[in-house]
């Protein structure tokens, strides 16, 4: 027995001893010209051969590492010079470095190559990181838009070139979750769908999940866009101008006291553009968009404390001259406050308070359509709190409530006029911890409890468990999976089968349905070596209950509005990369499979596409010289048969002279829903743009062409007459752009 107490005394004190002969090394990777954070940096430890990633806001934590010694940290990133410093660790503390890396067009230097790339989380899946330069080299259909570049990933669906939303792996547009530094947007786009609202300059990056997203995200089935935006320039005052066939923009940022800010904005000047994505219709869309951002960092004050305040706004209108065609209008209103700290222990912790308002309108005029309005208001408050332990795993908790308040309004015909108001508050708590000390084997596990839902049914999912995991069989060989549920309890109004939503009136789901909920399973395999190429390959399946559907069958008005359906989806997705000082290529093909059943019908939808294929190459030229080339492919998506017409008696009014107007009109027979196919689509794209350096400014020039060799995609069938209506035709367009 005094053995046994001997020898847990003589572990405690070698636990104690060895505890106080580490540290960790923690750092902030900025860009040493404005001083932006540099997400997703690679940092890695030579003597050690350990490492890992910057997060979001450029900040690396590296536990457990021996104290009192001298090691050599690099720091690499694409578009970066490779900085290596000479580092040491103070026992039982936290050291922290600021890094700050010259872009490699700074100097005319080779960028040196990366020694090791560090995945930035082991058991991420079904992700993709976007920066803010990738959006730059896309071919644009006018501009620089990012849901139009989501389309060119695995996974992403698309109705056609019209229209920027996006439909992932199955799911439906109103299933993807939008957020602009934490806080939902819920219409992110301008002149009938067609482009984002959210302009590319602000953009520091993007984290897009096709699925199997963590606890930490939750209120929607299929996706989540994070959005991260710039700070502005903490060193200099600064200025950017730009012009393209639709719009122009001004960019404005600099340096405040112990602090900096962005103010950035965006005005429609012209829409002789839009006739091209519009089979050369006129469309009199007037939008503008404009944000701000003000963040500050005073260690005097509250050491580690970063204050942020930002703010968006966006407003469309559609104005037709002719007072028998209606009008619309719709606008985003978004305010965000952002407290986040990192103190003297291994501890991220931000809170936030949110409001986000959407209001959208249609007038009918002299038209017949009747006049309808929605408002959305959602007042947020988050608190998400991360600790590293010395092992590497990381505990995250956190809770998340949101008041909202949505009201639809419909007027129809006869008086009976739907109005809808909707009130509740969706309160949120997860856990997850991550399990990732081991070199070749990683869990997330997590679990998400809605305490309280906005949803007047009281059958909720309370329970809402996630896994990730990863199994790394070998160095260049990695095994990933995920599976989770998830919940939804808001909805938009809207007929899948019109061609172009105007916008999507949001309601909460009505009380006599569940709120509609999903299953996500995903299996990948991926493959690379270091940073030069990477192949994987990802199956996924997914199931939708209680999915709300517009009931088209409703007679009278004791008919409720929705009904309740279900989804099903899966396909496999396989991305390949290859990334030269001169060539990246990269490409993707999706087999995929969606269907929906609604009152035992079982159909594909709109955006149902069997096969798609991309393939992007990035050249970089020398001399501030830059081309991609992009060729997509996918199979035909689906859409309902004509089978012909007949002549239908109308008698609008019985009191008509039967000489005066005939009362015949021609009526279209359709078939089974979405059983017939469009023919295939392929597209090839050009983007080349110049920079010209002056002393005094920057002077950037993009030419793009879309549908460089002018196929004739189809879009649709008009109903009415049978006509053929194609998509974007062959387009050439010119931007510049100042920077001072």
């Amino acid at each position: 027995m005094k053995n046994i107490t001997y020898f847990f005394i003589l572990l405690f004190i070698y636990s104690a001893v060895e505890g106080q002969n580490k540290g960790t090394l923690r750092g902030l990777v900025t860009d040493s010209t404005n001083s932006e954070a540099l997400a997703y940096c690679n940092v890695f430890l030579k003597e050690l051969g350990i490492g890992t990633a910057t997060d979001s806001r450029g900040y690396f934590l590296i536990p457990s590492i021996p104290a009192n010694q001298n090691f050599t940290l690099i720091i690499s990133y694409i578009g970066y010079h490779t900085k290596k410093i000479n580092i040491k660790v103070l026992p039982n503390k936290i050291t922290h470095y600021d890094v700050q890396l010259l872009p490699s067009d700074i100097e005319l230097q080779a960028v040196e190559k990366i020694e090791k790339l560090v995945e930035e989380n082991k058991t991420d899946i079904s992700i993709r990181r976007i920066l803010s330069r990738e959006l730059e080299y896309l071919p644009k259909g006018v501009e620089s838009d990012l849901f139009r570049s989501l389309k060119y990933l695995s996974g992403v669906q698309s109705a056609g070139d019209v229209s920027a939303r996006f439909y992932v792996r199955g799911g439906a547009s109103n299933q993807n979750l939008i957020l602009f530094d934490g806080v939902t947007l819920y219409n992110p786009f301008h002149a009938l769908g067609l482009f984002s609202v959210i302009d590319p300059d602000i953009i520091n990056n993007i984290e897009f999940y096709k699925g199997g997203f963590a606890a930490n995200y939750g209120g929607r089935l299929s996706s989540v866009v994070d959005i991260k935006t710039n700070d502005g320039n903490k060193n200099k005052f600064g200025a950017k101008a730009s012009a393209s066939y639709l719009a122009t923009k001004l960019f404005l940022e600099g340096p405040l006291p112990h602090g900096s800010f962005y103010l950035s904005g965006r005005k429609s000047y012209s829409t002789e553009v839009l006739k091209k994505f519009m089979n050369n219709q006129n469309i009199p869309a007037d939008f503008y968009d404009f944000s701000f951002k003000l963040n500050y960092s005073n260690q005097d004050f509250i050491p580690g404390s970063k204050f942020i305040v930002n703010g968006f706004f966006s407003n469309d209108k559609i104005d037709n001259s002719d007072p028998t065609i209606e009008d619309f209008s719709w606008k985003n209103n978004l305010f965000g406050f952002r407290w986040f700290f990192v103190g003297d222990s291994p501890l991220f912790l931000e809170m936030g308070l949110g409001i986000s308002n959407f209001q959208g309108e249609i007038l009918p005029q002299l038209s017949s359509l009747n006049k309808s309005s929605n408002k959305i208001n959602d007042i947020s408050m988050r608190m998400d709190l991360t600790y590293i332990f010395d092992s590497k795993d990381e505990l995250w908790v956190g809770f998340h409530i949101n008041q909202i308040n949505t009201h639809l309004y419909i007027e129809n015909l006869v008086d009976e006029d739907t109005d809808i108001k909707n009130s509740g508050t969706d309160i949120s708590l997860y856990t997850k911890y991550k399990l990732l000390r081991f070199d070749n084997f990683a869990i997330d596990a997590g679990l998400r409890f809605n305490l309280a839902s906005v949803s007047q049914n009281k059958e909720i999912m309370f329970l809402e468990p996630r896994f990730n995991a990863s199994y790394t069989l070998w160095n260049f060989l990695t095994l990933k999976s995920a599976w989770g549920l998830y919940q939804q309890t808001l909805t938009t109004v809207s007929d899948e089968d019109e061609i172009i939503n105007i916008f999507e009136p949001w309601i909460v789901i009505p009380e006599y349905l569940l709120p509609a909920k999903a299953m996500h399973a995903i299996f990948g395999i991926e493959v690379a070596n270091g940073n030069t190429w990477k192949l994987g390959v990802e199956s996924y399946y997914k199931t939708v209950d209680n999915l709300p559907v517009l009931n088209k069958d409703k007679i009278y008005t004791t008919d409720h509005d929705f009904i309740a359906g279900e989804g099903e989806s899966y396909g496999l997705e396989v991305n390949a990369s290859l990334n030269t000082p001169v060539v990246d290529f990269k490409t993707s093909y999706t087999n995929a499979y969606a269907y929906k059943v609604v009152d035992g019908k079982r159909y594909y939808p709109r955006y149902d596409t069997r096969h798609s294929f991309n393939i992007i190459v990035d050249l970089k030229l020398g001399n501030n010289w830059h081309s991609s080339v992009t060729w997509v492919y996918s199979s035909g998506l689906p859409f309902t048969e004509i089978l012909g017409y007949y002549d239908k008696l109308y008698l609008d009014n019985f009191f008509d002279s039967w000489n005066s107007r005939d009362p015949r009109r021609p009526y279209t027979l359709i078939g089974v829903q979405n059983l017939g196919r469009l023919p295939d689509y392929h597209r090839l794209d050009l983007n080349i743009s110049k920079k010209f350096a002056f002393s005094f400014m920057n002077l950037y020039l993009d030419f793009n062409i879309i549908n460089l060799y002018d196929r004739a995609n189809i879009f649709y069938f008009k109903k009415e007459t049978g006509e053929r209506v194609n998509m974007l035709p062959f387009l050439p367009t010119i931007s510049v752009k100042v920077e001072l």
